[in-house]
């Protein structure tokens, strides 16, 4: 074991001092901001990284330090010249000074932050989230739905809480016309690093009832301007650009115009502002609706008056001729009358004429008829007395003699003359291959049964 060793406090103190004296001045140096958490204190502490362009591996990372103080003037300073926050992911162009703790290790101490490399930076990033959407096809698909003329079901995506939600509620629904709307808010988080996830999240569920809504409205009232950045981000304004309903978004900031609201059906500056557009639409199919009314009328009046002096010069060219053809037919009628009276009166005389005859007639063939048929009745009478009684006698005997036969073939007289009937199952037995050997028979005698059982059949003709 060798004597002469360092303590790792020490090794940490030489390590300290070479960076000092080698690296003792401040640098610009561009990263990404991987991590950032501000303490209770108000120190700001951060993780940077640099990464490769091609692949995103990480290349470089250091932890970074801003004291309180330093803090509390380049906040302000950064988000009003940038009006976005510092926030992971974005990249910034910071001064640091290298520091070497014997317990804390390396870190980058922050003291200065240019804005306008993150100004331009985000305005870049902003450029390529248009470029892509345009690339893609989407950057003018909602844009080119057809608004709804009288928009009375929205979707609302916003805070539950915010303001600018009950601002535009309360114009809507409280508005001096009497129009009615029917309001549904789906809650998001409208700023901060989870806003662009929640606010996808709320249009995901207003796209199951999509065939109830007209237009679905995406409002955010106050806030700092550098709360935006989540609606210039490039799933966010995807969705937008693809969603199946007109977009109306009241963001509520007027000079900056993000990637939302720039493929969204319709871009207004706040939300009353929206709420102004839809009663608008109202207004505008009222006025329209005032206008065609009018004009109809003014269109039916104009049509009545002239319908009206065409009548009027009908009747004059008309009435006339009316009374020509009425007077004509009034004449032609009379004729017609007298015609009619005439005709009818010859018609009558020759049917009572051709009557009478008939009826002379009628009287002397009927005379004759019944003449006729007493003769044939009483020739038909003679005959019967003489033929019933012989046809009588005939059908007496034919019928005694039936008797006779019938006695004679009774089955009982039948059986006394030494014939016998044979049953199996209650069915007389005709032929002997019905029988087989072993079937239980029953003969019927002349006087009384017999029961035997089949032990030979022999089926061959006797």
């Amino acid at each position: 074991m060798q004597e002469d060793h360092l303590t790792l406090y020490e090794l940490n103190g030489l390590i300290r001092s070479a960076i000092k004296q080698a690296i003792h001045d401040a640098y610009w140096v561009v990263g990404e901001i991987s991590e950032l958490k501000v303490n209770y204190s108000g120190h700001c502490y951060l993780e940077l990284v640099e990464k490769d362009p091609d692949s995103q591996t990480l290349k470089a990372k250091a932890r970074a330090t801003i004291w309180s103080s330093v803090f509390r003037m380049i906040q302000p300073y950064f988000e009003t010249t940038t009006r976005a926050k510092l926030a992971a992911g974005m990249k910034v162009l910071v001064k640091v000074t290298v520091e070497f703790h014997e317990l804390y290790g390396l870190s980058l101490n922050i003291t200065d932050i240019e804005p306008s490399y993150t100004l331009g930076e985000l305005a870049r990033q902003k450029q390529e989230v248009i470029d892509r959407l345009i690339r893609e096809g989407v950057f003018d698909l909602n844009r080119q739905l057809t608004f709804p003329r009288l928009p009375r079901k929205i979707a609302v995506i916003s805070s539950e809480t915010a303001a600018g939600y009950g601002d535009f509620t309360d114009q809507l629904l409280r508005n001096d016309y009497g129009y009615i709307f029917y309001i549904k808010l789906f809650p998001a988080i409208m700023q901060g690093d989870e806003a662009e996830l929640s606010v996808i999240a709320a249009m995901e569920k207003v796209f199951r009832y999509e065939g109830f809504f007209d237009t679905l409205v995406i409002i955010r009232g106050g806030g700092a301007q550098s709360d935006l950045s989540c609606f210039n981000g490039y799933w966010l304004a995807s969705h937008i650009a693809q969603f199946t309903l007109p977009v109306l978004t009241g963001i509520g900031h007027e000079q900056d115009e993000t990637v939302a609201d720039m493929v969204a059906h319709t871009r207004l500056k706040t939300p009353t502002a929206v709420a102004e557009f839809l009663l608008a639409k109202f207004q505008d199919e009222e006025s329209f609706q005032q206008e065609l009314s009018s004009s109809l009328i003014e269109a039916s009046r104009s049509i009545l008056n002239t319908q009206t002096n065409r009548l009027m010069k009908l009747a004059f060219t008309v009435k006339p001729l009316v009374q020509s053809l009425v007077e004509g037919s009034r004449k032609r009628l009379a004729i017609a009358s007298v015609m009619i009276r005439n005709a009818s009166q010859k018609l009558l005389t020759g049917a009572r004429n051709r009557s009478n005859l008939m009826h002379f007639r009628m009287g002397s063939s009927t005379k004759r008829l019944l003449m006729q048929q007493f003769h044939w009745v009483s020739i038909i009478t003679k005959k019967m007395e003489n033929t019933v009684p012989v046809f009588i006698r005939q059908q007496s005997y034919r019928l005694e003699t039936l008797t006779h036969k019938i006695h004679y073939n009774d089955p009982q007289n039948i059986l006394k003359r030494g014939y016998s009937i044979t049953l199996l199952q209650g069915k007389a037995v005709k032929n002997a291959a019905d029988l087989k050997e072993g079937d239980e028979i029953e003969t019927i005698l002349g006087e009384g049964k017999a029961g035997s059982r089949v032990t030979k059949v022999d089926d061959r003709k006797v």
